[in-house]
């Protein structure tokens, strides 16, 4: 009889431990947000290359999505943490100043636009505004021609009208 008092004490008090216990985190959202990071790679330090730029672009807005970094200030000094040598680590250096200066935060458009026009191939933009306006549909299939057609265009850094415009003179 002991020894049954004594179980059922110490399930008891086992019980009272669990449900003053802190509930654990969904197991889904934990396994989301550590496969989400493991599939996405830290990016290569960006050193100014105009033609790596755009994946390197691509590539940091992925580990920054992927990071949940979404404060503009933590955006900024995380990119400006994967740009080194040269021009760049010029470019950072006067960044980090105007930052400190202002003690604020920079508007993230105005940031994503400043360092896009920096650091971009404008040979690719110049690249896509000539392939933009020759462009046919020919033989491809209409869904893979839109999807050429609106790459070009993002690339081109058309506005609307004059997408439509060529689209237009581009389907066959």
């Amino acid at each position: 009889m002991q020894i049954t008092e004594e179980v059922s004490s110490e399930y008891k008090q086992t019980d009272t431990e669990m449900s003053t216990a802190p509930a654990p985190a969904p197991a889904n959202e934990n396994v989301q947000a550590v496969m989400l990071k493991s599939i996405v790679l830290d990016p290569e330090w960006f050193n100014g290359s105009q033609t790596k730029f755009e994946d390197w672009w691509r590539g940091i807005q992925l580990y920054l999505k992927s990071n949940r970094v979404m404060e503009t200030n933590e955006r900024i000094t995380a990119i400006l943490a994967h740009l080194r040598g040269g021009v760049v680590g010029i470019y950072v250096q006067k960044k980090l100043d105007e930052l400190n200066e202002e003690l604020g935060t920079q508007d993230w458009n105005d940031f994503i636009k400043e360092i896009k026009t920096t650091f971009s191939n404008k040979t690719k933009v110049v690249n896509a505004e000539w392939k933009i306006e020759s462009f046919k549909q020919r033989k491809k299939n209409t869904t893979d021609f839109m999807i050429e057609f609106n790459v070009l265009a993002i690339k081109a850094d058309t506005d609307e009208l004059y997408a439509i415009f060529f689209l237009k003179k581009n389907v066959q």
